[in-house]
């Protein structure tokens, strides 16, 4: 079993998106768990990714391809998981605020979440505040994830958490902020929780809020 979650998580560093499919068919047929092969080999992989990436020895290309690679995989155990009853380590809405267009960081983030098991709601670029309230009443998830590239935009994320404190609601958000202009200075300012300066990061503190209240 070891060896083939192994060869799992390698395929999926390499970013092998067919090979990654192909192993976690060879891996169910040889009554492998379904959870099994998403913490020991698919979500491994990622991990390994997440570290590389945060240390600069990889870049954006190499994070794409293996974030589709898990994706693939991931879209073939979607069934057995659901069959298993396996559920999903946290649910994160995420988008880029307002007024922005840019959505590579936000993507990234997105994926690295995903690569945690995470169950995560995209809601784009230019999400307004009322888009984010909305989500979040129909989604009730554990995070709302903001992002902005733009010094013009920023100040958008102040009027999200604004109107999650109007619609008597901010207590029970954990808001994390990131992206090129943002600092832990800025995120201090604008009454956010957390601030992650790179997706791995993201991840990490998402992981880490979960955690918590699980606890």
């Amino acid at each position: 079993m070891a060896e083939i979650l192994a060869k799992i998580s390698e395929a999926l560093q390499e970013g092998e998106s067919d090979d990654v499919v192909e192993l976690v068919k060879e891996a169910l047929e040889a009554g492998v768990s379904s959870g099994d092969i998403l913490q020991k080999g698919l979500m491994a992989g990622m991990d390994i990714i997440a570290a590389l990436f945060k240390e600069e020895e990889i870049y954006v290309p190499e994070v794409l391809a293996s974030a589709n690679a898990m994706k693939a995989g991931a879209l073939v155990l979607k069934p057995y998981l659901a069959e298993s009853g396996a559920k999903s380590s946290g649910k994160v809405i995420i988008g880029t605020v307002e007024g922005d267009l840019h959505d590579i960081g936000k993507n990234l983030v997105r994926m690295m979440l995903e690569g945690k098991g995470m169950d995560v709601k995209d809601l784009g670029t230019d999400v307004t505040p009322a888009m984010f309230l909305e989500a979040y009443k129909t989604e009730k998830p554990d995070i709302v994830a903001l992002s902005a590239l733009l010094t013009t935009t920023m100040p958008k994320m102040k009027t999200t958490i604004d109107a999650f404190k109007e619609a008597g609601v901010r207590d029970n958000v954990v808001f994390m902020i990131g992206g090129a202009p943002i600092s832990e200075t800025y995120r201090s300012s604008v009454g956010a929780d957390i601030y992650a300066p790179d997706a791995a990061s993201a991840a990490e503190s998402a992981i880490a809020v979960i955690e918590r209240k699980k606890a």
